[in-house]
């Protein structure tokens, strides 16, 4: 039967892409070729069983991103005609509206207003003063986000759209918060609600860009129910999703497009065929039969092919079990000493912390028994030297211990906090001086979803990097000639990460001896993935007391996390390939005079010097925090991880297969 006229969604047929149009003469960067010669069809489904649904894989600076940005026909194809984006025409849609991106890499998501926690500057979100601007959770997601909508202004249906907007918001733990400004909304609570506001706009095609990433485990599962549920219903809703080569891949997804470090497509087509071709080519790479190529190196493909399914995480990966994996495994785990509790000095105390709004408890909300009294919230102390894990649902409280650490939270005057042995007021009968907002900053490395979201994006790579020493992102850094040598010497070692335009042959790239190309790229041309690593070094670049790291990981693949993570304790002294090499060292790693502070939901993407952790409880339920210690990396222990969020272990698969 012929399809019907002028309602495919979208058909790429030998198209080329790029940012500029190829005769521009007058650009200041590079404009490649982006995935030339692409052949692609979505179309809807007609009278399909089973429907197709394609995740986008591949590492690091390997275009995931802009594969769905020539989706949502933000590229310029030539040529023109290659593509039909996307001929609704005759059913009456808005194009506009017909193709729902949702992401987490900048701003321009299409889903109203920028993104639900955007203020001029950090503390503005845990203001008690409200702007008419502030809507609430529920307005966001039913699209009431305008102060003055026009007759057409598009918002669900009344009534109608309630079961769906319950149902939607009870299965990714909104339901609870439709009444709370947005700007209240954690970072794991904010992506859901980004969601869950682009599933109840309807679309034909739904884009999501690594919808997982910064998730808890048990949000990850349910949002994995619900996006299976509504992939299999019958409905002409289609999806399409990213993810890094390390993530285990949804059951329900029924294709793969596997791009190259060079934004082109390795290979497509129905998930284990492409499997099978990524397994046959890591096999015959390690037998000499093949050669690797810089464009898809092995040591991406580890862990890639586990299954994420209704249970959890399933499975191996692609290459766990061959012969000689280890050969393609660059990033060994750090001998880890075991040593006893450290007695240094207390840089955080938090004796009895209770953070709420209103009637609400954002943060300890419990009581427990000390010394013979009862005391209220959270406490806690952090010493010189020790390595803390933090965990905890998305809403406990993790985003908020932050804003109390770097005295972002306007309650952190009248809390019982003490940072470096003083308190934000003044003590009676003390002489000392209160702790101030700038002594804070200044020794407190920061990297997180908040700095991503404010920091600048017309900074150039090495301003951002040279905020370090600066009171404020756009105030000048007050940097001697140490400070300059550690910039120079970060940038030349993380040039492959941070530059858009470097390319170099299979093996290790060595790095460039001028690091100008540092001063010519800004924040906002770099992918997701250098923004994060970029936003990782400038936390840990000036060697602060304290250095917190919240989902600073997320978002890079294995080899360039292993990476950070080397350069994290290790400094210059770690190669690429995890063995000391013969440099001087102008950057160092994390010294006994420092306390680390790493919030994850990801077991891998916890350091693994990591030996003190924190699990918060579910907000509101009463329950107490619990704390451990561990003696060896979380990262090798999967059930101890499932212990310490309250989950049970994924069921086992045996070597052939069966469960």
């Amino acid at each position: 039967m012929a399809r019907p006229p002028n309602n495919s969604l979208i058909k790429i047929t030998r198209g080329s892409f790029y940012r500029h149009h190829p005769s521009s003469t007058h650009l200041a960067h590079p404009n490649p070729a982006l995935f030339t010669e692409l052949k692609l069809r979505i179309l809807p489904n007609q009278r399909r069983r089973t429907p197709k649904i394609t995740c986008v894989i591949g590492p690091s600076l390997s275009g995931k991103t802009t594969f769905l940005k020539v989706l949502r026909g933000d590229l310029i194809c030539v040529p023109p005609q290659a593509r039909k984006y996307p001929a609704l025409s005759s059913s009456g849609l808005d194009p506009r509206r017909a193709i729902r991106y949702v992401g987490f890499d900048d701003s321009a998501n299409g889903l109203g207003p920028p993104a639900v926690t955007t203020s001029a500057y950090l503390s503005a979100r845990y203001e008690s003063r409200r702007e008419i601007t502030d809507f609430s959770l529920r307005d966001y997601l039913l699209g009431n986000t305008e102060l003055n909508p026009s007759d057409d202004h598009h918002q669900l249906v009344p009534g109608k759209q309630d079961l769906t907007l319950n149902s939607v918001a009870e299965a990714l733990k909104l339901d609870g918060l439709l009444d709370l400004p947005v700007a209240f909304l954690s970072n794991g609570q904010g992506r859901r609600a980004r969601i869950a506001r682009a599933l109840l706009t309807d679309p034909k095609l739904l884009l999501l860009d690594e919808p997982f990433m910064g998730l808890d485990p048990p949000t990850v599962l349910e949002l994995n129910r619900l996006l299976n549920r509504l992939a299999t219903a019958e409905s002409s809703q289609k999806f399409m999703l990213t993810a890094r080569p390390q993530d285990p891949i949804p059951w329900w997804v029924t294709n793969l497009v596997y791009l190259t470090t060079d934004c082109q497509v390795a290979f497509r087509g129905r998930k284990y065929a492409v499997l099978r071709k990524l397994k046959n080519y890591a096999e015959g790479v390690m037998a000499g039969r093949l050669t690797e190529t810089a464009q898809l190196p092995l040591h991406t493909l580890s862990q890639f092919g586990r299954d994420l399914t209704e249970h959890g995480i399933e499975g191996k990966g692609l290459l766990e079990g061959l012969v000689g994996v280890h050969r393609v495994r660059p990033h060994h785990l750090v001998k880890w000493e075991s040593k006893p509790e450290s007695t240094g000095e207390p840089l955080v105390e938090m004796d009895g912390c209770r953070v709420k709004y209103g009637d609400k408890v954002v943060l300890g909300n419990w009581t427990e028994e000390r010394n013979g009294k009862e005391v209220d919230g959270l406490t806690w102390t952090v010493r010189r030297g020790e390595r803390w894990g933090v965990f905890g649902p998305n809403g406990s409280g993790k985003t908020t211990i932050v804003s109390l650490l770097c005295s972002d939270h306007p309650q952190t005057y009248s809390l019982p906090i003490k940072l470096f042995g003083r308190s934000r007021l003044p003590e009676p009968g003390s002489a000392e001086l209160p702790l101030t907002f700038w002594d804070i900053q200044a020794r407190i490395g920061h990297s997180s979803p908040e700095i991503h979201q404010h920091m600048p994006r017309s900074l150039t790579v090495r301003r951002v990097l040279e905020t370090a020493w600066a009171d404020t992102f756009r105030s000048k850094p007050a940097l001697d000639d140490a400070a300059k040598k550690q910039v120079d010497a970060t940038l030349a070692w993380f040039e492959a990460e941070l530059h858009p335009g470097f390319t170099a042959a299979a093996g290790r790239p060595a790095p460039s001896s001028s690091v100008d190309w540092a001063t010519g790229y800004q924040f906002g041309e770099l992918s997701f993935s250098a923004q994060r690593v970029l936003l990782f070094l400038r936390a840990i670049i000036k060697h602060p007391d304290i250095v917190v790291l919240d989902e600073a990981f997320s978002g890079m693949d294995e080899k360039v996390r292993d990476k950070c993570m080397n350069w994290l304790q290790f400094g210059e002294l770690s190669g690429d390939d995890g063995a000391a090499v013969a440099v001087k060292a102008v950057v160092k790693g994390l010294s006994e005079q420092q306390a680390l502070i790493c919030i994850s939901h990801v077991k891998e993407e916890v350091p693994d010097c990591v030996r003190e952790w924190l699990c918060l409880p579910e907000a509101n339920t009463g329950e107490r925090p619990r704390f451990g210690r561990l003696g060896w990396p979380l990262k090798t222990d999967s059930r101890l991880w499932g212990e310490i969020w309250g989950m049970a272990p994924a069921r086992a698969v045996s070597e052939d297969g069966k469960r």
